[in-house]
């Protein structure tokens, strides 16, 4: 292919392109979106709720757990204090126990709080999608079934 004929290519695939639909919905700068959906995708935008519902679902998991991780981090050490007595690990030991038993409850604190703060997430995102695609439905284009 020659230098003018690729030019000549270039230039008329930019013009066909000069109008796109922006990610916001409205259209481009030229005025109109592309009707050819320009973005190669299927043409459906589409959401699931499922991967937070999951995170939720983990989170809430996640709080059982520590609950029994600090019930069975205390139970192992019921006795400890009158075999270690005297010894200076027991201090230590204490001191790990402490630590530990802190770190979980900010870690279930935590979880606590994410956990209906990602259901929420999954319900609002259908919402939005429900929306997005009730205001679609008013929109035109041309050569699909709908527009013709």
């Amino acid at each position: 292919m020659a230098w003018d004929e690729w030019e000549q290519v270039k230039a008329q695939v930019a013009e066909r392109h000069t109008a796109r639909l922006q990610l916001n919905g409205l259209p481009g700068e030229g005025g109109h979106a592309d009707p050819s959906g320009g973005g190669g995708g299927a043409g459906t935008l589409r959401h699931k709720g499922g991967p937070w519902t999951k995170a939720a679902g983990t989170a809430d998991g996640l709080q059982t757990s520590t609950i029994t991780a600090k019930v069975d981090l205390r139970k192992a050490h019921d006795g400890i204090s009158s075999g270690l007595a005297g010894l200076s690990s027991l201090g230590a030991l204490k001191s790990v126990l402490t630590s530990w038993d802190e770190r979980l409850g900010r870690v279930r604190e935590e979880c606590s709080s994410l956990e209906p703060k990602l259901r929420q997430v999954a319900v609002d995102f259908a919402e939005v999608d429900a929306g997005v695609a009730e205001r679609t439905k008013a929109v035109v284009v041309p050569g699909t079934r709908r527009g013709e």
